[in-house]
């Protein structure tokens, strides 16, 4: 952690998402510093090359995350090196201010934000019930408070609104990481808020909400301040599992991320949604 003392992570083997800038980068970085062995999973090879050269990361794997295809691959590729896994950070994310789809029909951010962890993590499970400790960390956010799970519509066929489905997105994270705690009691499972970061987060989407952003990035707190939580749960020694931290520390989320009965039909959905797109 930023000024104090860090537990190592000799021999750990950590995979990442979205490890190619922001918190992800500072991330990954600050673990192969303890001793970790790293895998950055990015989407560009120059950057993803780079970016594991320049944090010393012993190892790459590329794909579009927002795709189940290449999600599920990256999944096989991993195993396949037969390193083993004791560490999974699901921090890919991002927010579209308007209604797009990927290549395989469904809408960017269910796809990108929730789809695409939940599936990684399913097909990397094997691999995590034979690790060291196992660790599953889920970036999600305190947007999820504003969030409202469309079992029903949680591709916003009907009446979509950026903030509405990213906010509905880092509900599904938590609900997730709680899910998964309870249908795993061998792996540690939490979720997080990592704080309104500085790391260009929407400017992706251009116009207004990109300059809006560009003026809230001056009051936000740094990349290296917005990794301390992930870090927490990656490393220190955390004994709960299934639940939500901020600063560091334990958080009570909003009710509905607290709500078993649609953690499971959540899960439930994911599972058929994922399956319908083999």
């Amino acid at each position: 952690m930023l000024g104090g003392m860090t537990t190592s992570m000799h021999g750990r083997r950590v995979l990442i998402t979205g490890a190619t800038g922001g918190i992800g980068l500072i991330t990954a970085r600050d673990l192969v510093n303890r001793g970790a062995h790293v895998t950055i999973v990015g989407r560009n090879p120059d950057k993803t090359a780079q970016v594991a050269r320049d944090i010393g990361a012993q190892a790459t794997l590329l794909a579009d995350l927002s795709e189940l295809t290449q999600v599920r691959r990256a999944a096989q590729e991993f195993a396949a090196r037969g390193e083993g896994l004791d560490v999974l950070i699901n921090n890919a994310g991002a927010f579209f201010t308007s209604r797009q789809e990927t290549r395989e029909g469904i809408e960017q951010t269910w796809a990108l934000n929730h789809l695409s962890p939940f599936l990684l993590t399913r097909e990397l499970l094997p691999l995590l019930r034979e690790g060291q400790a196992p660790r599953v960390v889920t970036v999600a956010s305190a947007a999820h408070a504003m969030g409202r799970l469309r079992l029903d519509d949680p591709e916003f066929r009907r009446g979509y609104g950026g903030w509405a489905a990213y906010s509905q997105s880092k509900l599904a994270n938590i609900l997730f990481a709680r899910e998964l705690a309870r249908r795993e009691p061998g792996i540690q499972s939490n979720s997080l808020h990592p704080g309104m970061v500085a790391t260009g987060f929407a400017h992706n989407n251009g116009g207004w909400v990109s300059r809006a952003y560009r003026i809230v990035d001056r009051f936000a707190i740094t990349p290296e301040q917005g990794a301390q939580t992930t870090l927490h749960l990656a490393a220190e020694p955390v004994q709960v599992s299934g639940r939500y931290f901020s600063n560091c520390r334990e958080a009570t989320p909003a009710p509905q991320a607290r709500d078993d009965g649609a953690a499971f039909l959540l899960w439930e959905l994911s599972e058929a949604t994922v399956n319908a797109h083999p």
